[in-house]
């Protein structure tokens, strides 16, 4: 460590309320890890913020000594974006914290909640807002994202439900942006990743979300192209109160799912019905279209429960990668390409998802937020996941290998937090479409020397005879833009 970091990080230790862990610290190879084991990196420092005075004064430091920057919510980014070699990651997670208004039916969390922390807080009002479908996953990465999960077709994608957001900017201050004071920088929250700043709390819209009907539909997997055909059809034009998400997978030993067919290879659906339970059962009789069903399993669970379902499957040190797409229609060469890798799973956690973003999700106008594909109906992911190292490589290849066969069949961008380590550019600028010049606009506008960098980036667009401001020029932008 040179001497400008090691004075660095001396200051941040006078200056911050919480920790500043480094390598020396028994704790820092705790607190370096996250979801993703394949991803390894040692940043020269994980600062644990209590509070947004302490990103305030972390983000004046690290930039003033030209060092990396990265931010860690949940810790769940498969590229492993939240941690950087060398630099310096700003650890939110002990601001996990969740205040429900229930007579306004919003939630204010921090910037370290993770979705459990939301969902538990909400539940005691019979309040949700959609989000994914790991209670584990940090709102913050997801949210900024856009956000997809259970609730999607009935109340749209989590950045539509997103009111406000303080951010801690690129020059150390801290500003609340929402529709109408920084209606730009709010614009590019919703869809734009952490391009923009470190998000140190989120406001939310909750809706009347408590017992929710569930239901586990499984086929054998040499049925998935009747099954698909007969999904790409059922699904869109069903009630906005049934979700499905479709999964190619290996049938994990344990309950619900019966013995006879544990280690199974099968394709099925998860569904989540929002609407009167005594109805679900009517809603899914169309299962049996396709062919009769390996298991079908319904039961009706507080929505809690739903959200933390796969927890347990899907721990924390597991090797992942993935890579998603977008698609407006599901074709029969795609289901070809579906049908050849889901038969040929590497491992027994490895798995493909499509999950809808029609309906609600379709209301907003193109143009609302930077979420640049309003066209979608379902946003897909490929993931290869083992506990052991040694498959890594395995898991990745068969992943690249499905995505690139399937990938012309899509609309060519994804859902950015389904971008894979090691992707380029180019697929950055496909998913945001249109949107990526007004972006590299507001960027310009909050962030013009990309101090945050460590993300899925959108470089700051260049404007002629702009020289290299002082540290506080993304203020003085903000003040000509408002001006």
């Amino acid at each position: 460590m040179d001497g400008t970091t090691s004075a660095t990080l001396d200051a941040m230790r006078t200056a911050l309320r919480g920790p500043v862990i480094g390598p020396q610290d028994p704790e820092y190879r705790r607190v370096r890890t996250i979801y993703n084991a394949m991803i390894d990196r040692r940043p020269a420092a994980v600062v644990r913020c209590r509070d947004a005075a302490d990103v305030m004064a972390a983000v004046d430091l690290v930039r003033d000594a030209g060092l990396t920057l990265a931010v860690r919510g949940g810790g769940h980014s498969g590229a492993g974006l939240c941690l950087v070699d060398d630099g310096v990651t700003i650890d939110l997670s002990p601001m996990r914290w969740a205040h429900i208004d229930p007579a306004a039916r919003t939630a204010t969390v921090g910037g370290g909640a993770t979705l459990g922390d939301l969902d538990h807080a909400a539940h005691a009002f019979g309040l949700a807002t959609p989000s994914g479908i790991l209670s584990s996953t940090g709102i913050g990465g997801l949210a900024l994202g856009g956000g997809h999960g259970h609730l999607t077709r009935r109340y749209g994608l989590t950045i539509d439900n997103l009111l406000a957001a303080d951010v801690v900017l690129a020059d150390g201050t801290s500003v609340t942006a929402n529709a109408t004071t920084h209606p730009d920088l709010f614009w590019a929250l919703r869809g734009g990743g952490g391009n923009f700043g470190v998000v140190t709390s989120f406001t939310l819209r909750l809706h009347p979300v408590d017992t929710v009907g569930v239901a586990i539909t499984l086929w054998p997997v040499d049925r998935i192209h009747d099954v698909l055909r007969w999904y790409r059809d059922f699904l869109p034009q069903a009630p906005e109160d049934l979700n499905g998400f479709f999964a190619a997978l290996t049938v994990p030993a344990g309950p619900p799912f019966p013995e006879e067919i544990h280690g199974q290879k099968v394709c099925g659906v998860v569904w989540c019905w929002t609407g009167d339970p005594e109805l679900l059962g009517a809603i899914l009789k169309p299962v049996e279209d396709p062919g009769p069903p390996a298991f079908h399993f319904t039961a009706p669970m507080p929505y809690t429960a739903l959200q933390s379902m796969f927890d347990e499957l899907l721990p924390t040190g597991l090797q992942w990668y993935w890579r998603g797409n977008f698609f407006d229609r599901i074709t029969d060469d795609a289901i070809d390409v579906h049908a050849k890798y889901a038969e040929n799973l590497p491992t027994p956690l490895s798995t493909a998802h499509l999950y809808p973003i029609d309906a609600a999700a379709h209301r907003p106008g193109p143009d609302e937020t930077a979420w640049a594909y309003r066209d979608a109906v379902w946003s897909g992911v490929i993931a290869g996941i083992d506990p052991d190292p040694d498959n890594a490589e395995e898991i990745r290849q068969w992943c690249v290998d499905y995505w690139e066969e399937l990938h012309p069949h899509s609309m060519g961008g994804t859902y950015v937090n389904f971008i894979g380590a090691g992707e380029t550019p180019d697929r950055i600028r496909a998913t945001y479409r249109d949107h990526y010049a007004r972006l590299a606009a507001v960027k310009h506008t909050y962030d013009p020397h990309n101090f945050f960098h460590a993300n899925q980036n959108i470089e700051p667009a260049a404007r002629p005879g702009a020289g290299r401001p002082a540290p506080n020029a993304a203020r003085a932008g903000q003040e000509s833009q408002s001006a």
